[in-house]
């Protein structure tokens, strides 16, 4: 495994903004993608992380909310339900946050890393972080939905 650098919207917007495109083959390339970005993921504290945050673009996302591990290829919000308005920040976008609206509930299928269709049902902060991590791959940031955003310089300062 190793660390990767991580992708920042003001350096690397133009990758940042492409989308991602399919994993047909999940082979030892895929594999290792999957363990180098759960362990930046890790290293820079953050609950998700998606392959074009560290220059990949393939359909691939890991997240762990607390509760372990969640490793998707190729996922898919196939249901969304209510709303939830929180702030959110990125690792892309580093001391920025924004209040962002996003599904309470959403239910999303990908591919696991044997190739096997899983099925993650996510709630609140799962939810959350699935719907941002699968917006990275469509080319989308959070910052393009922040309905207000939060100056976290000002708010360390208080």
């Amino acid at each position: 495994m190793a660390l990767r650098k991580i992708l920042t919207l003001d350096a690397d917007g133009e990758t940042l903004r492409k989308k991602s495109r399919e994993v047909t083959e999940i082979n030892d390339r895929i594999l290792t993608l999957l363990d180098d970005m759960a362990e930046t993921m890790y290293h820079a504290s953050g609950v998700g992380l998606a392959a074009p945050q560290v220059g990949v673009l393939k359909r691939v996302v890991v997240i762990d909310i607390g509760e372990g591990l969640i490793e998707l290829i190729n996922p898919v919000i196939v249901y969304k339900k209510g709303e939830q308005i929180n702030a959110e920040g990125c690792l892309s976008v580093p001391g920025k946050s924004g209040t962002v609206a996003r599904p309470e509930k959403v239910i999303v299928r990908a591919l696991n890393r044997n190739g096997e269709e899983v099925e993650v049902r996510g709630e609140d902060l799962l939810a959350i972080a699935l719907c941002h991590e699968i917006d990275h791959l469509d080319g989308t940031v959070y910052v393009d939905k922040v309905i207000e955003y939060v100056d976290l310089a000002a708010q360390q300062e208080e």
